[in-house]
Order: C-alpha cells, then structure tokens, then sequence
C-alpha cells in the first residue's frame, strides 16, 4: 500500500483531506500514518500537502508519526533531550539548533552503516541485536557528549550546572557574535569527527 510506482528517486506526494484522511497520489491510495512510517524506514521520500490550500504539512505529519511511535511504547527520544529541545524554541539558538541536529544525525547513520559493513565483510551477515544495541548505546554517549560542547545544551545536561546556579566565569564575548557563532560551529564539526572516528 505504501509502495509507490514513480520511479526510484521520485518524492511522492501526499494529499490530506479535511477529513484527516491522507492519499498517496503515486498509489492512488488511501495511507495511514504508520503507511507513512514504513516508507520513512524504506528510505521513500514524500511530501504532504493539504487537498484544499496546498500548504506544505509534512514536517506537522512528520512530528505527528514521531508522536505516534512515542506514544505507542516506541520510545526514542530522553524526557532530558524533549526538555532540552523544548527550551530552545524562541531563543537565540532556534536557527541554529536545525542544522547542528542535522549534521550530528548524519554522522551517528554514518557510523552505523559503516558498522553494518564491516560486521557484514567480517561475518557474512547482519550483526545481532545484542551488539546494535551497545552499538547504539555507544554513539548516543557520543552524541550525548557532543552536545554538551554546545553552551545551552550543556547547561541544561544532567551532570551540568543546576538550573539557578550562578554560571560559571566566561571569557570576554567575541567581538562580532556571528563570529564566535561560526567559531564554535567550525569546533563542534571538528570533535564530531573526532568523535565518529573514535578518537
């Protein structure tokens, strides 16, 4: 049902009616959010639009299957990391934030498939579930840790400054914001690789 029959590569385009339910146009089928789920593990690309005005909805349905993998007892995402995430809306940081989880996402896929391959050349096959799961485990403390370079997340950190604390003496601010921002990106890029290549 989530199969779609433009070529591969295609982005399918989902429509949502006002009746909440969503079509795929490639299919000429009705989906359901889980339909939608599946093509995001396959590796499908889509879209989603509202039938009526055109408006772009994917990252709301997108939001919407996290919510529902949460809820089911999929849970992923740390109440620590949710609270984190939480406190960055609407602050200086909110432009930013996007890019930084999108470069450390990338990196932890990288190492898996990287993992995935050599367990496959070593052994023939897929690694279990045990080792994945320590593997996993791994690159969430990296990635745990990377995000403490970064001032807000590491405040908010458990094992960092309690909330009230007085902040701890900071040097003298750059003298062009944009500056040190660029900075401290260009930093967190380099203990990222750092980081993926064990070391």
């Amino acid at each position: 049902m989530a199969d779609k029959k433009a070529g591969a590569g295609d982005t399918v385009v989902i429509k949502k009616y006002a009746n909440r339910r969503l079509y795929n146009t490639a299919t000429s089928a009705y989906v359901t959010l889980e339909d939608l789920a599946r093509m995001v593990r396959e590796g499908t690309e889509f879209v989603v639009f509202d039938a009526k005005s055109n408006d772009d909805l994917t990252r709301q349905i997108l939001t919407q299957i996290i919510f529902e993998e949460e809820s089911r007892g999929e849970a992923l995402l740390p109440v620590q990391f949710l609270r984190q995430l939480i406190g960055f809306y609407g602050g200086q940081m909110q432009g930013v934030l996007p890019s930084y989880l999108e470069m450390s996402l990338d990196s932890f896929s990288r190492q898996q498939e990287q993992m995935r391959g050599q367990f496959s050349k070593a052994f023939g096959a897929t690694p279990g579930a045990g080792i994945l799961d320590e593997a996993v485990k791994r690159n969430m403390a990296l990635f745990t840790d990377a995000m403490k370079m970064w001032p807000g997340f590491n405040a908010l950190t458990p094992g960092g400054p309690a909330a009230g604390a007085a902040p701890p003496p900071q040097a003298a601010p750059a003298a062009d914001p944009l500056d040190e921002m660029r900075r401290q990106m260009d930093e967190m890029r380099s203990q990222l690789d750092k980081l993926s290549k064990g070391g």
